[in-house]
């Protein structure tokens, strides 16, 4: 039995290898035209049989068209990431923002790996955003909180600006919204420029602030040389501990227990790793706690998300709060259960959160996990559970007039909570308001219970295609992509289709505005609170 574990162990290791030697060569090398070609073909196929709203915003001969020229636009060979730039810009005619296709990076290997883990890169310190045709610094951490505000003009030589009409071109947004396009890239900035040129060890970038123009360079630190300049660093005499033992474990107990207490927070309050903040946060405006100010970041963090929302409006209701601003600047969405516990809060009726969701399977969750970039590991463990996962789909799946529809838990009638905000509800958008984040501001503007400030969502009104993605790597190339499964839709609906959430009142910050720590949002919510 031991030698038989032992040859299972080396051949999976020799397999593991040699695959990612096949997967490094298939994404450096020039691909032949027919195998791009054959990609090509291969993803429409894919998106024709599992995408529920596929020519929702661009018809069927319109998009036909456009993959047709983009396999004769294609008669060269070319790289995997070459070819990834060229087939995004054909699909975002799709016009969901959730599909999108990624460039694939080389492997490392065992070995690699360990020397990279524990790496500090201290341009994972910036943060960016797009404003007034400027990339900006909008938050930094360390050492370099000085470049708050900064604008970027170069990146290794090239100019920031026309790098961000570049990746502009592979954005897809929902519908015809044009506002996320700026946003999205401006926020990811250096994930787009990774795509377009892969993985970097270094990179230099040119700033200018209100002062001066001045170039800084980031070079990724591995633990080796870390752990030399921390031995040049630490002094050679360690001080003596004077610890008793009672002592010592009276310490140990309270670092124990703040370890437990710091856990619990980060699962109610939802923690962000990178920024080391906390996502969900509540605070009160002015001495008598008129205005509670309920920031969230996002859907996705935090799986203790319910203790959240009962201890923040069991607090709005203690202090008597009057107004509540929701701010979703900057949410990419996440999680149809959290906005619906959220929601339960914000009404005192019952209520449906979405309509049941157009499928084009009656398996999505199996195809989700059965998607050929899943881990070998995933799939050997969904097709052990198949018959299972399959009945659970059929369960949750109904068909009418010849549609399927698949049922979330957000689709059926839900109770509002006994201690519902009952006062004037403000929410603050833009266009990185995105996925779930615009399904609450759709539910909320469309019965009409809140007053929107800032500028049109990057999610559509009318829903949009995710809740289960298929991630499809192309044959050929290695290109990976994402195929929503399900189309998520409010009840409410609004014309022209293909549109965000537009604000009751619009405000665009400028540039000068942050050079002078503005919020003009909020600014323009408390002055109308003070109106009142």
């Amino acid at each position: 039995m031991k030698q038989l574990l032992f040859l299972l162990g080396v051949t999976i290791i020799l397999t593991s290898c040699g695959t990612i030697v096949k997967h490094n060569e298939a994404v450096t090398k020039l691909h032949p035209v027919e195998d791009l070609h054959d990609d090509i073909d291969q993803l429409y196929k894919q998106l024709q049989r599992l995408h529920p709203r596929l020519y929702q915003y661009t018809s069927k001969e319109t998009l036909d068209f456009k993959f047709d020229s983009l396999k004769k636009a294609i008669d060269q060979p070319m790289t995997s990431r070459t070819f990834h730039k060229s087939l995004a810009q054909v699909t975002k005619y799709v016009g969901q923002g959730h599909m999108s296709v990624s460039a694939p990076s080389t492997r490392f290997n065992r070995k690699e790996r360990k020397a990279r883990r524990g790496a500090k890169f201290d341009i994972n310190n910036l943060d960016f955003e797009y404003l007034d045709d400027r990339i900006i610094v909008r938050n930094a951490r360390g050492k370099d909180s000085v470049l708050v505000n900064a604008e970027l003009l170069e990146v290794n030589g090239q100019n920031a600006m026309d790098l961000h009409q570049q990746f502009k071109k592979t954005v897809a947004s929902d519908g015809y919204n044009t506002t996320f396009h700026n946003r999205v890239v401006g926020y990811r900035f250096l994930s787009y420029y990774q795509q377009a040129n892969g993985r970097f060890d270094s990179i230099a970038l040119r700033f200018r602030n209100p002062d001066s123009t001045f170039l800084k360079t980031y070079k990724r630190v591995f633990k080796s040389t870390k752990n030399l300049l921390k031995k040049d660093s630490i002094a050679k005499t360690i001080p003596k501990d004077t610890l008793t033992k009672t002592e010592k474990k009276a310490k140990r107990k309270i670092d124990r227990l703040k370890r437990r207490q710091r856990s619990k927070d980060r699962k109610k309050y939802g923690y962000d790793f990178l920024n080391r903040t906390y996502i969900k946060n509540l605070s009160f405006i002015g001495e008598d706690s008129t205005v509670a100010f309920l920031e969230i970041k996002s859907f996705s963090k935090g799986s203790k998300y319910e203790d959240f929302y009962e201890e923040v409006f069991a607090k709005i209701d203690s202090a008597k709060s009057q107004y509540l601003i929701i701010d979703l600047r900057n949410n990419f969405g996440g999680r149809l259960k959290e906005i619906t516990c959220l929601y339960s809060y914000l009404t005192d009726e019952n209520f449906v959160m979405i309509n049941p969701s157009e499928i084009n399977s009656r398996s999505p969750f199996l195809k989700y996990m059965m998607s050929n970039a899943r881990p070998t590991s995933t799939k050997i463990l969904a097709g052990i559970f198949s018959p299972f996962i399959y009945g659970y789909d059929l369960f949750k799946t109904k068909k009418e007039k010849g549609q399927l529809y698949y049922r979330f838990k957000a689709s059926r009638e839900q109770e509002p909570k006994p201690n519902n905000f009952k006062g004037k509800i403000y929410v603050l958008i833009n266009g990185n308001s995105f996925s779930a984040s615009s399904v609450l501001s759709t539910k909320l503007h469309g019965n009409k219970q809140a007053t929107f400030v800032g500028e049109e969502t990057g999610g559509a009104y009318n829903g949009t295609v995710a809740g289960f993605y298929k991630i499809y790597e192309l044959p050929n190339t290695k290109v990976k992509a994402r195929i929503g499964l399900a189309h998520i839709d409010a009840p409410n609906k609004t014309k022209p289709d293909g549109y965000g959430v537009k604000p009751d009142v619009d405000i665009l910050p400028t540039y000068q505005d942050r050079l002078n720590q503005l919020d003009l949002e909020l600014e323009w919510v408390l002055e109308d609170i003070k109106k009142k």
